[in-house]
């Protein structure tokens, strides 16, 4: 059984493959003040109640974009499942050109989602991965990664209207039934959702003109996908699991 590990800013999620098939997966909150032991313990709590025992575990890959956690997590499987785990980034075989300026400055998760999604389209793809950033990626028709962009994701946009004014209240992220709010939430809520599914869309469009690819499919990912994807006209796939099925493939490119 193969463990894999995706550390957000947010979030740091955890799945469990056997073979091709996700058997269990858990979404935590990441906390850079947690030690190896206590991910440890956590992790093993988990596996535990899942009924999955830790010696079942052959092999390891994680994909991070916050290095204390990492780093904490790595002395944990070292210490708790004796193995060291594969690492997303460079010298990891991925079987996908990097045509980015800077190789190295393109995001873990971003390449995990490229090799995923061309993986799930086999042609050229825009990935959007709504996470506390909200990532564009474009992969070319014969799978390089071409860049993309990064945007403010919806919940931080949402927290800084909160923070940043003195008279506006905490609101709950929801689809509004009009556009036209009649009061100062219905407002927010309008902004923020319809303000985003029209940046989303925007770039969407810009990204697959300026490509010049005769066909561009679009795969969403993150925890807002469905969300924003509901009234979105460019979507057009929902893949929850892509970034954990990006990393059980680069485990494989690379055993």
């Amino acid at each position: 059984m193969l463990l894999v590990v995706d550390i957000g800013n947010t979030n740091l999620v955890l799945g469990v493959y056997r073979e091709n098939e996700l058997v269990r997966h858990w979404r935590l909150a990441t906390r850079v003040d947690q030690t190896g032991d206590e991910y440890g313990i956590l992790i093993a709590n988990l596996f535990h109640m899942a009924d999955i025992h830790l010696e079942k575990i052959s092999g390891v890959i994680i994909a991070s974009v916050v290095p204390p956690v990492q780093s904490a997590i790595v002395r944990a499987l070292r210490r708790y499942l004796d193995i060291p785990p594969l690492i997303v980034g460079p010298g990891l075989k991925t079987s996908m050109p990097i045509r980015y300026d800077n190789p190295r400055e393109v995001g873990a998760d971003r390449i995990v989602n490229g090799v995923a999604a061309y993986d799930l389209v086999g042609d050229a793809v825009v990935v959007v991965d709504f996470g506390t950033a909200t990532t564009f990626d474009l992969i070319g028709p014969d799978g390089d990664y071409l860049g993309g962009a990064i945007a403010p994701g919806l919940g931080l946009s949402m927290n800084a209207l909160f923070e940043k004014t003195a008279k506006l209240p905490r609101i709950e992220l929801v689809r509004p039934k009009k556009v036209v709010g009649r009061d100062t939430v219905a407002s927010m809520q309008s902004g923020l959702f319809w303000g985003y599914v029209g940046l989303v869309d925007g770039l969407i469009g810009r990204i697959v003109t300026e490509s010049d690819f005769d066909s561009v499919k679009v795969v969403a990912t993150g925890g807002l996908a469905r969300l924003i994807a509901s009234e979105s006209g460019k979507i057009e796939i929902i893949d929850e699991f892509l970034t954990l099925n990006g990393l059980r493939l680069l485990y494989e490119r690379n055993i």
